[in-house]
């Protein structure tokens, strides 16, 4: 899907800004003898911007508009190396919160819905991104945030709430703990709005089937404003992104050009009237395609496939690559097994080894599971991997966002 003439004009805006605010990437273009472009291809040689770059640019090396203008800061939720730091103005925090009411509109969310937020508020993204969009659409808002599950279940059911905010992980959590406690008679949720982690299909029709709603999967991340930028509608064909907001392109990792339409590959976001730090192709780093064609809903907001992954999620075992997504799908052919896996990967007597925990119920051989595992790990994936299986609700479960990969090769 190629710029348009219209969004183009709007890429130049942001150039100007970017340029005239001596920001970092106003430097970048200056350096690169870039002050405007004039059609695809030249946007196309426009220099990419990387977490890294953001990170040098720590405190406000970002800041594009006048510090009296921003009304508001957020750092991405990363836990290793410097933070980045993203700017607001109040047009921003605007355009965030109509984006973000758009997202709840496409998921048949009305000011009659009773939404309870559960992801975390404060320098990160997420809960304050909720937040505005269901003030934005009117609808009554529980702020609840993460933890306190006593509390969450207690006032999903006196609130009467219809809608759950939450990551993958910490819903599951919670339809677990509804099972457990026998109250899902008393618990009037409708839908879930579901982000901030990639999550399988066996774990959505999981949290679907014990919760009795529909899911929604909203995609977003903090260096483009945060979750709210695209969702999937009731078709559930892909996640429409909007256009008028951000331009999305799919290159290849390797080559870093351009895809056609419908092939996988790493997602690069340029914010089209973004004011306190406007970026432009960012990479992501997050796999994913852009679905051709119309959808069966009628809108004409372009979509965005399910997010299959990072380009640095992948691991090197015994010389192969793999990313979890494979893990996940081998696993998700086993009926037996719940959602939940965790992988370990370890260095033992001078190789590589991995380790892959799995839950079922007690009706099943766990020995047998185990070696039926391993052989298709082996089949698709060319090692022999050491498999654990456990009870159901033996593996870990979070409030946040779950850990699926622990890498102790290096600790």
């Amino acid at each position: 899907m190629k710029i348009t003439e219209e969004q183009l004009k709007l890429v130049n805006d942001r150039i100007d800004a970017l340029e005239a605010a001596n920001s970092f990437y106003g430097k970048k273009l200056e350096e690169a003898g870039i002050n405007h472009v004039s059609s695809p291809e030249e946007f196309e040689k426009l220099p990419f911007s990387e977490k890294n770059d953001l990170r040098e640019a720590y405190p406000l090396g970002l800041m594009t508009a006048p510090q009296e203008e921003i009304v508001r800061i957020h750092s991405s939720s990363g836990t290793t190396g410097t933070p980045v730091i993203i700017p607001y103005t109040k047009k921003d925090v605007d355009d965030w919160a109509t984006m973000f009411a758009r997202c709840y509109e496409m998921a048949g969310i009305t000011n009659k819905d009773v939404i309870q937020i559960t992801p975390g508020y404060g320098l990160w993204t997420a809960g304050i991104g909720f937040q505005a969009g269901c003030e934005k659409l009117g609808a009554m808002c529980v702020p609840m945030g993460p933890g306190n599950t006593d509390k969450q279940l207690q006032m999903m059911q006196d609130m009467g709430s219809t809608v759950l905010c939450a990551t993958s992980s910490y819903a599951l959590l919670l339809a677990e703990e509804i099972e457990k406690r026998g109250i899902k008679d008393k618990i009037h949720l409708q839908k879930g709005v579901i982000g901030s982690e990639r999550w399988g299909q066996k774990m959505r029709e999981r949290i679907s089937t014990e919760l009795g709603i529909e899911l929604y999967d909203i995609y977003g991340l903090t260096e483009i404003y945060g979750p709210g930028i695209g969702i999937n509608c009731k078709h559930d064909k892909g996640m429409h992104y909007w256009d008028d907001f951000i331009y999305l392109e799919i290159i290849d990792p390797q080559t870093l050009k351009p895809v056609p339409d419908g092939e996988w590959g790493e997602i690069v976001i340029t914010t089209l009237v973004k004011e306190g730090a406007p970026l432009i192709r960012y990479r992501t780093h997050d796999l994913s395609r852009i679905i051709p064609g119309e959808c069966p809903c009628g809108s004409k907001f372009p979509r965005l496939d399910v997010i299959g992954g990072r380009t640095d999620d992948m691991m090197k075992i015994k010389g192969v690559n793999v990313f979890p997504k494979q893990i996940e799908e081998i696993l998700a052919e086993f009926p037996e097994l719940s959602s939940e896996y965790q992988i370990r990967i370890s260095h033992l007597d001078g190789k590589d080894t991995m380790r892959i925990y799995v839950e079922t119920n007690g009706s099943v051989d766990f020995l047998d599971m185990a070696k039926r595992v391993a052989s298709r790990v082996k089949s698709r994936i060319g090692f022999t991997p050491l498999v654990k299986v456990v009870e159901i609700g033996l593996l870990p479960r979070s409030e946040k966002k779950s850990k699926r990969v622990i890498d102790e090769r290096y600790d």
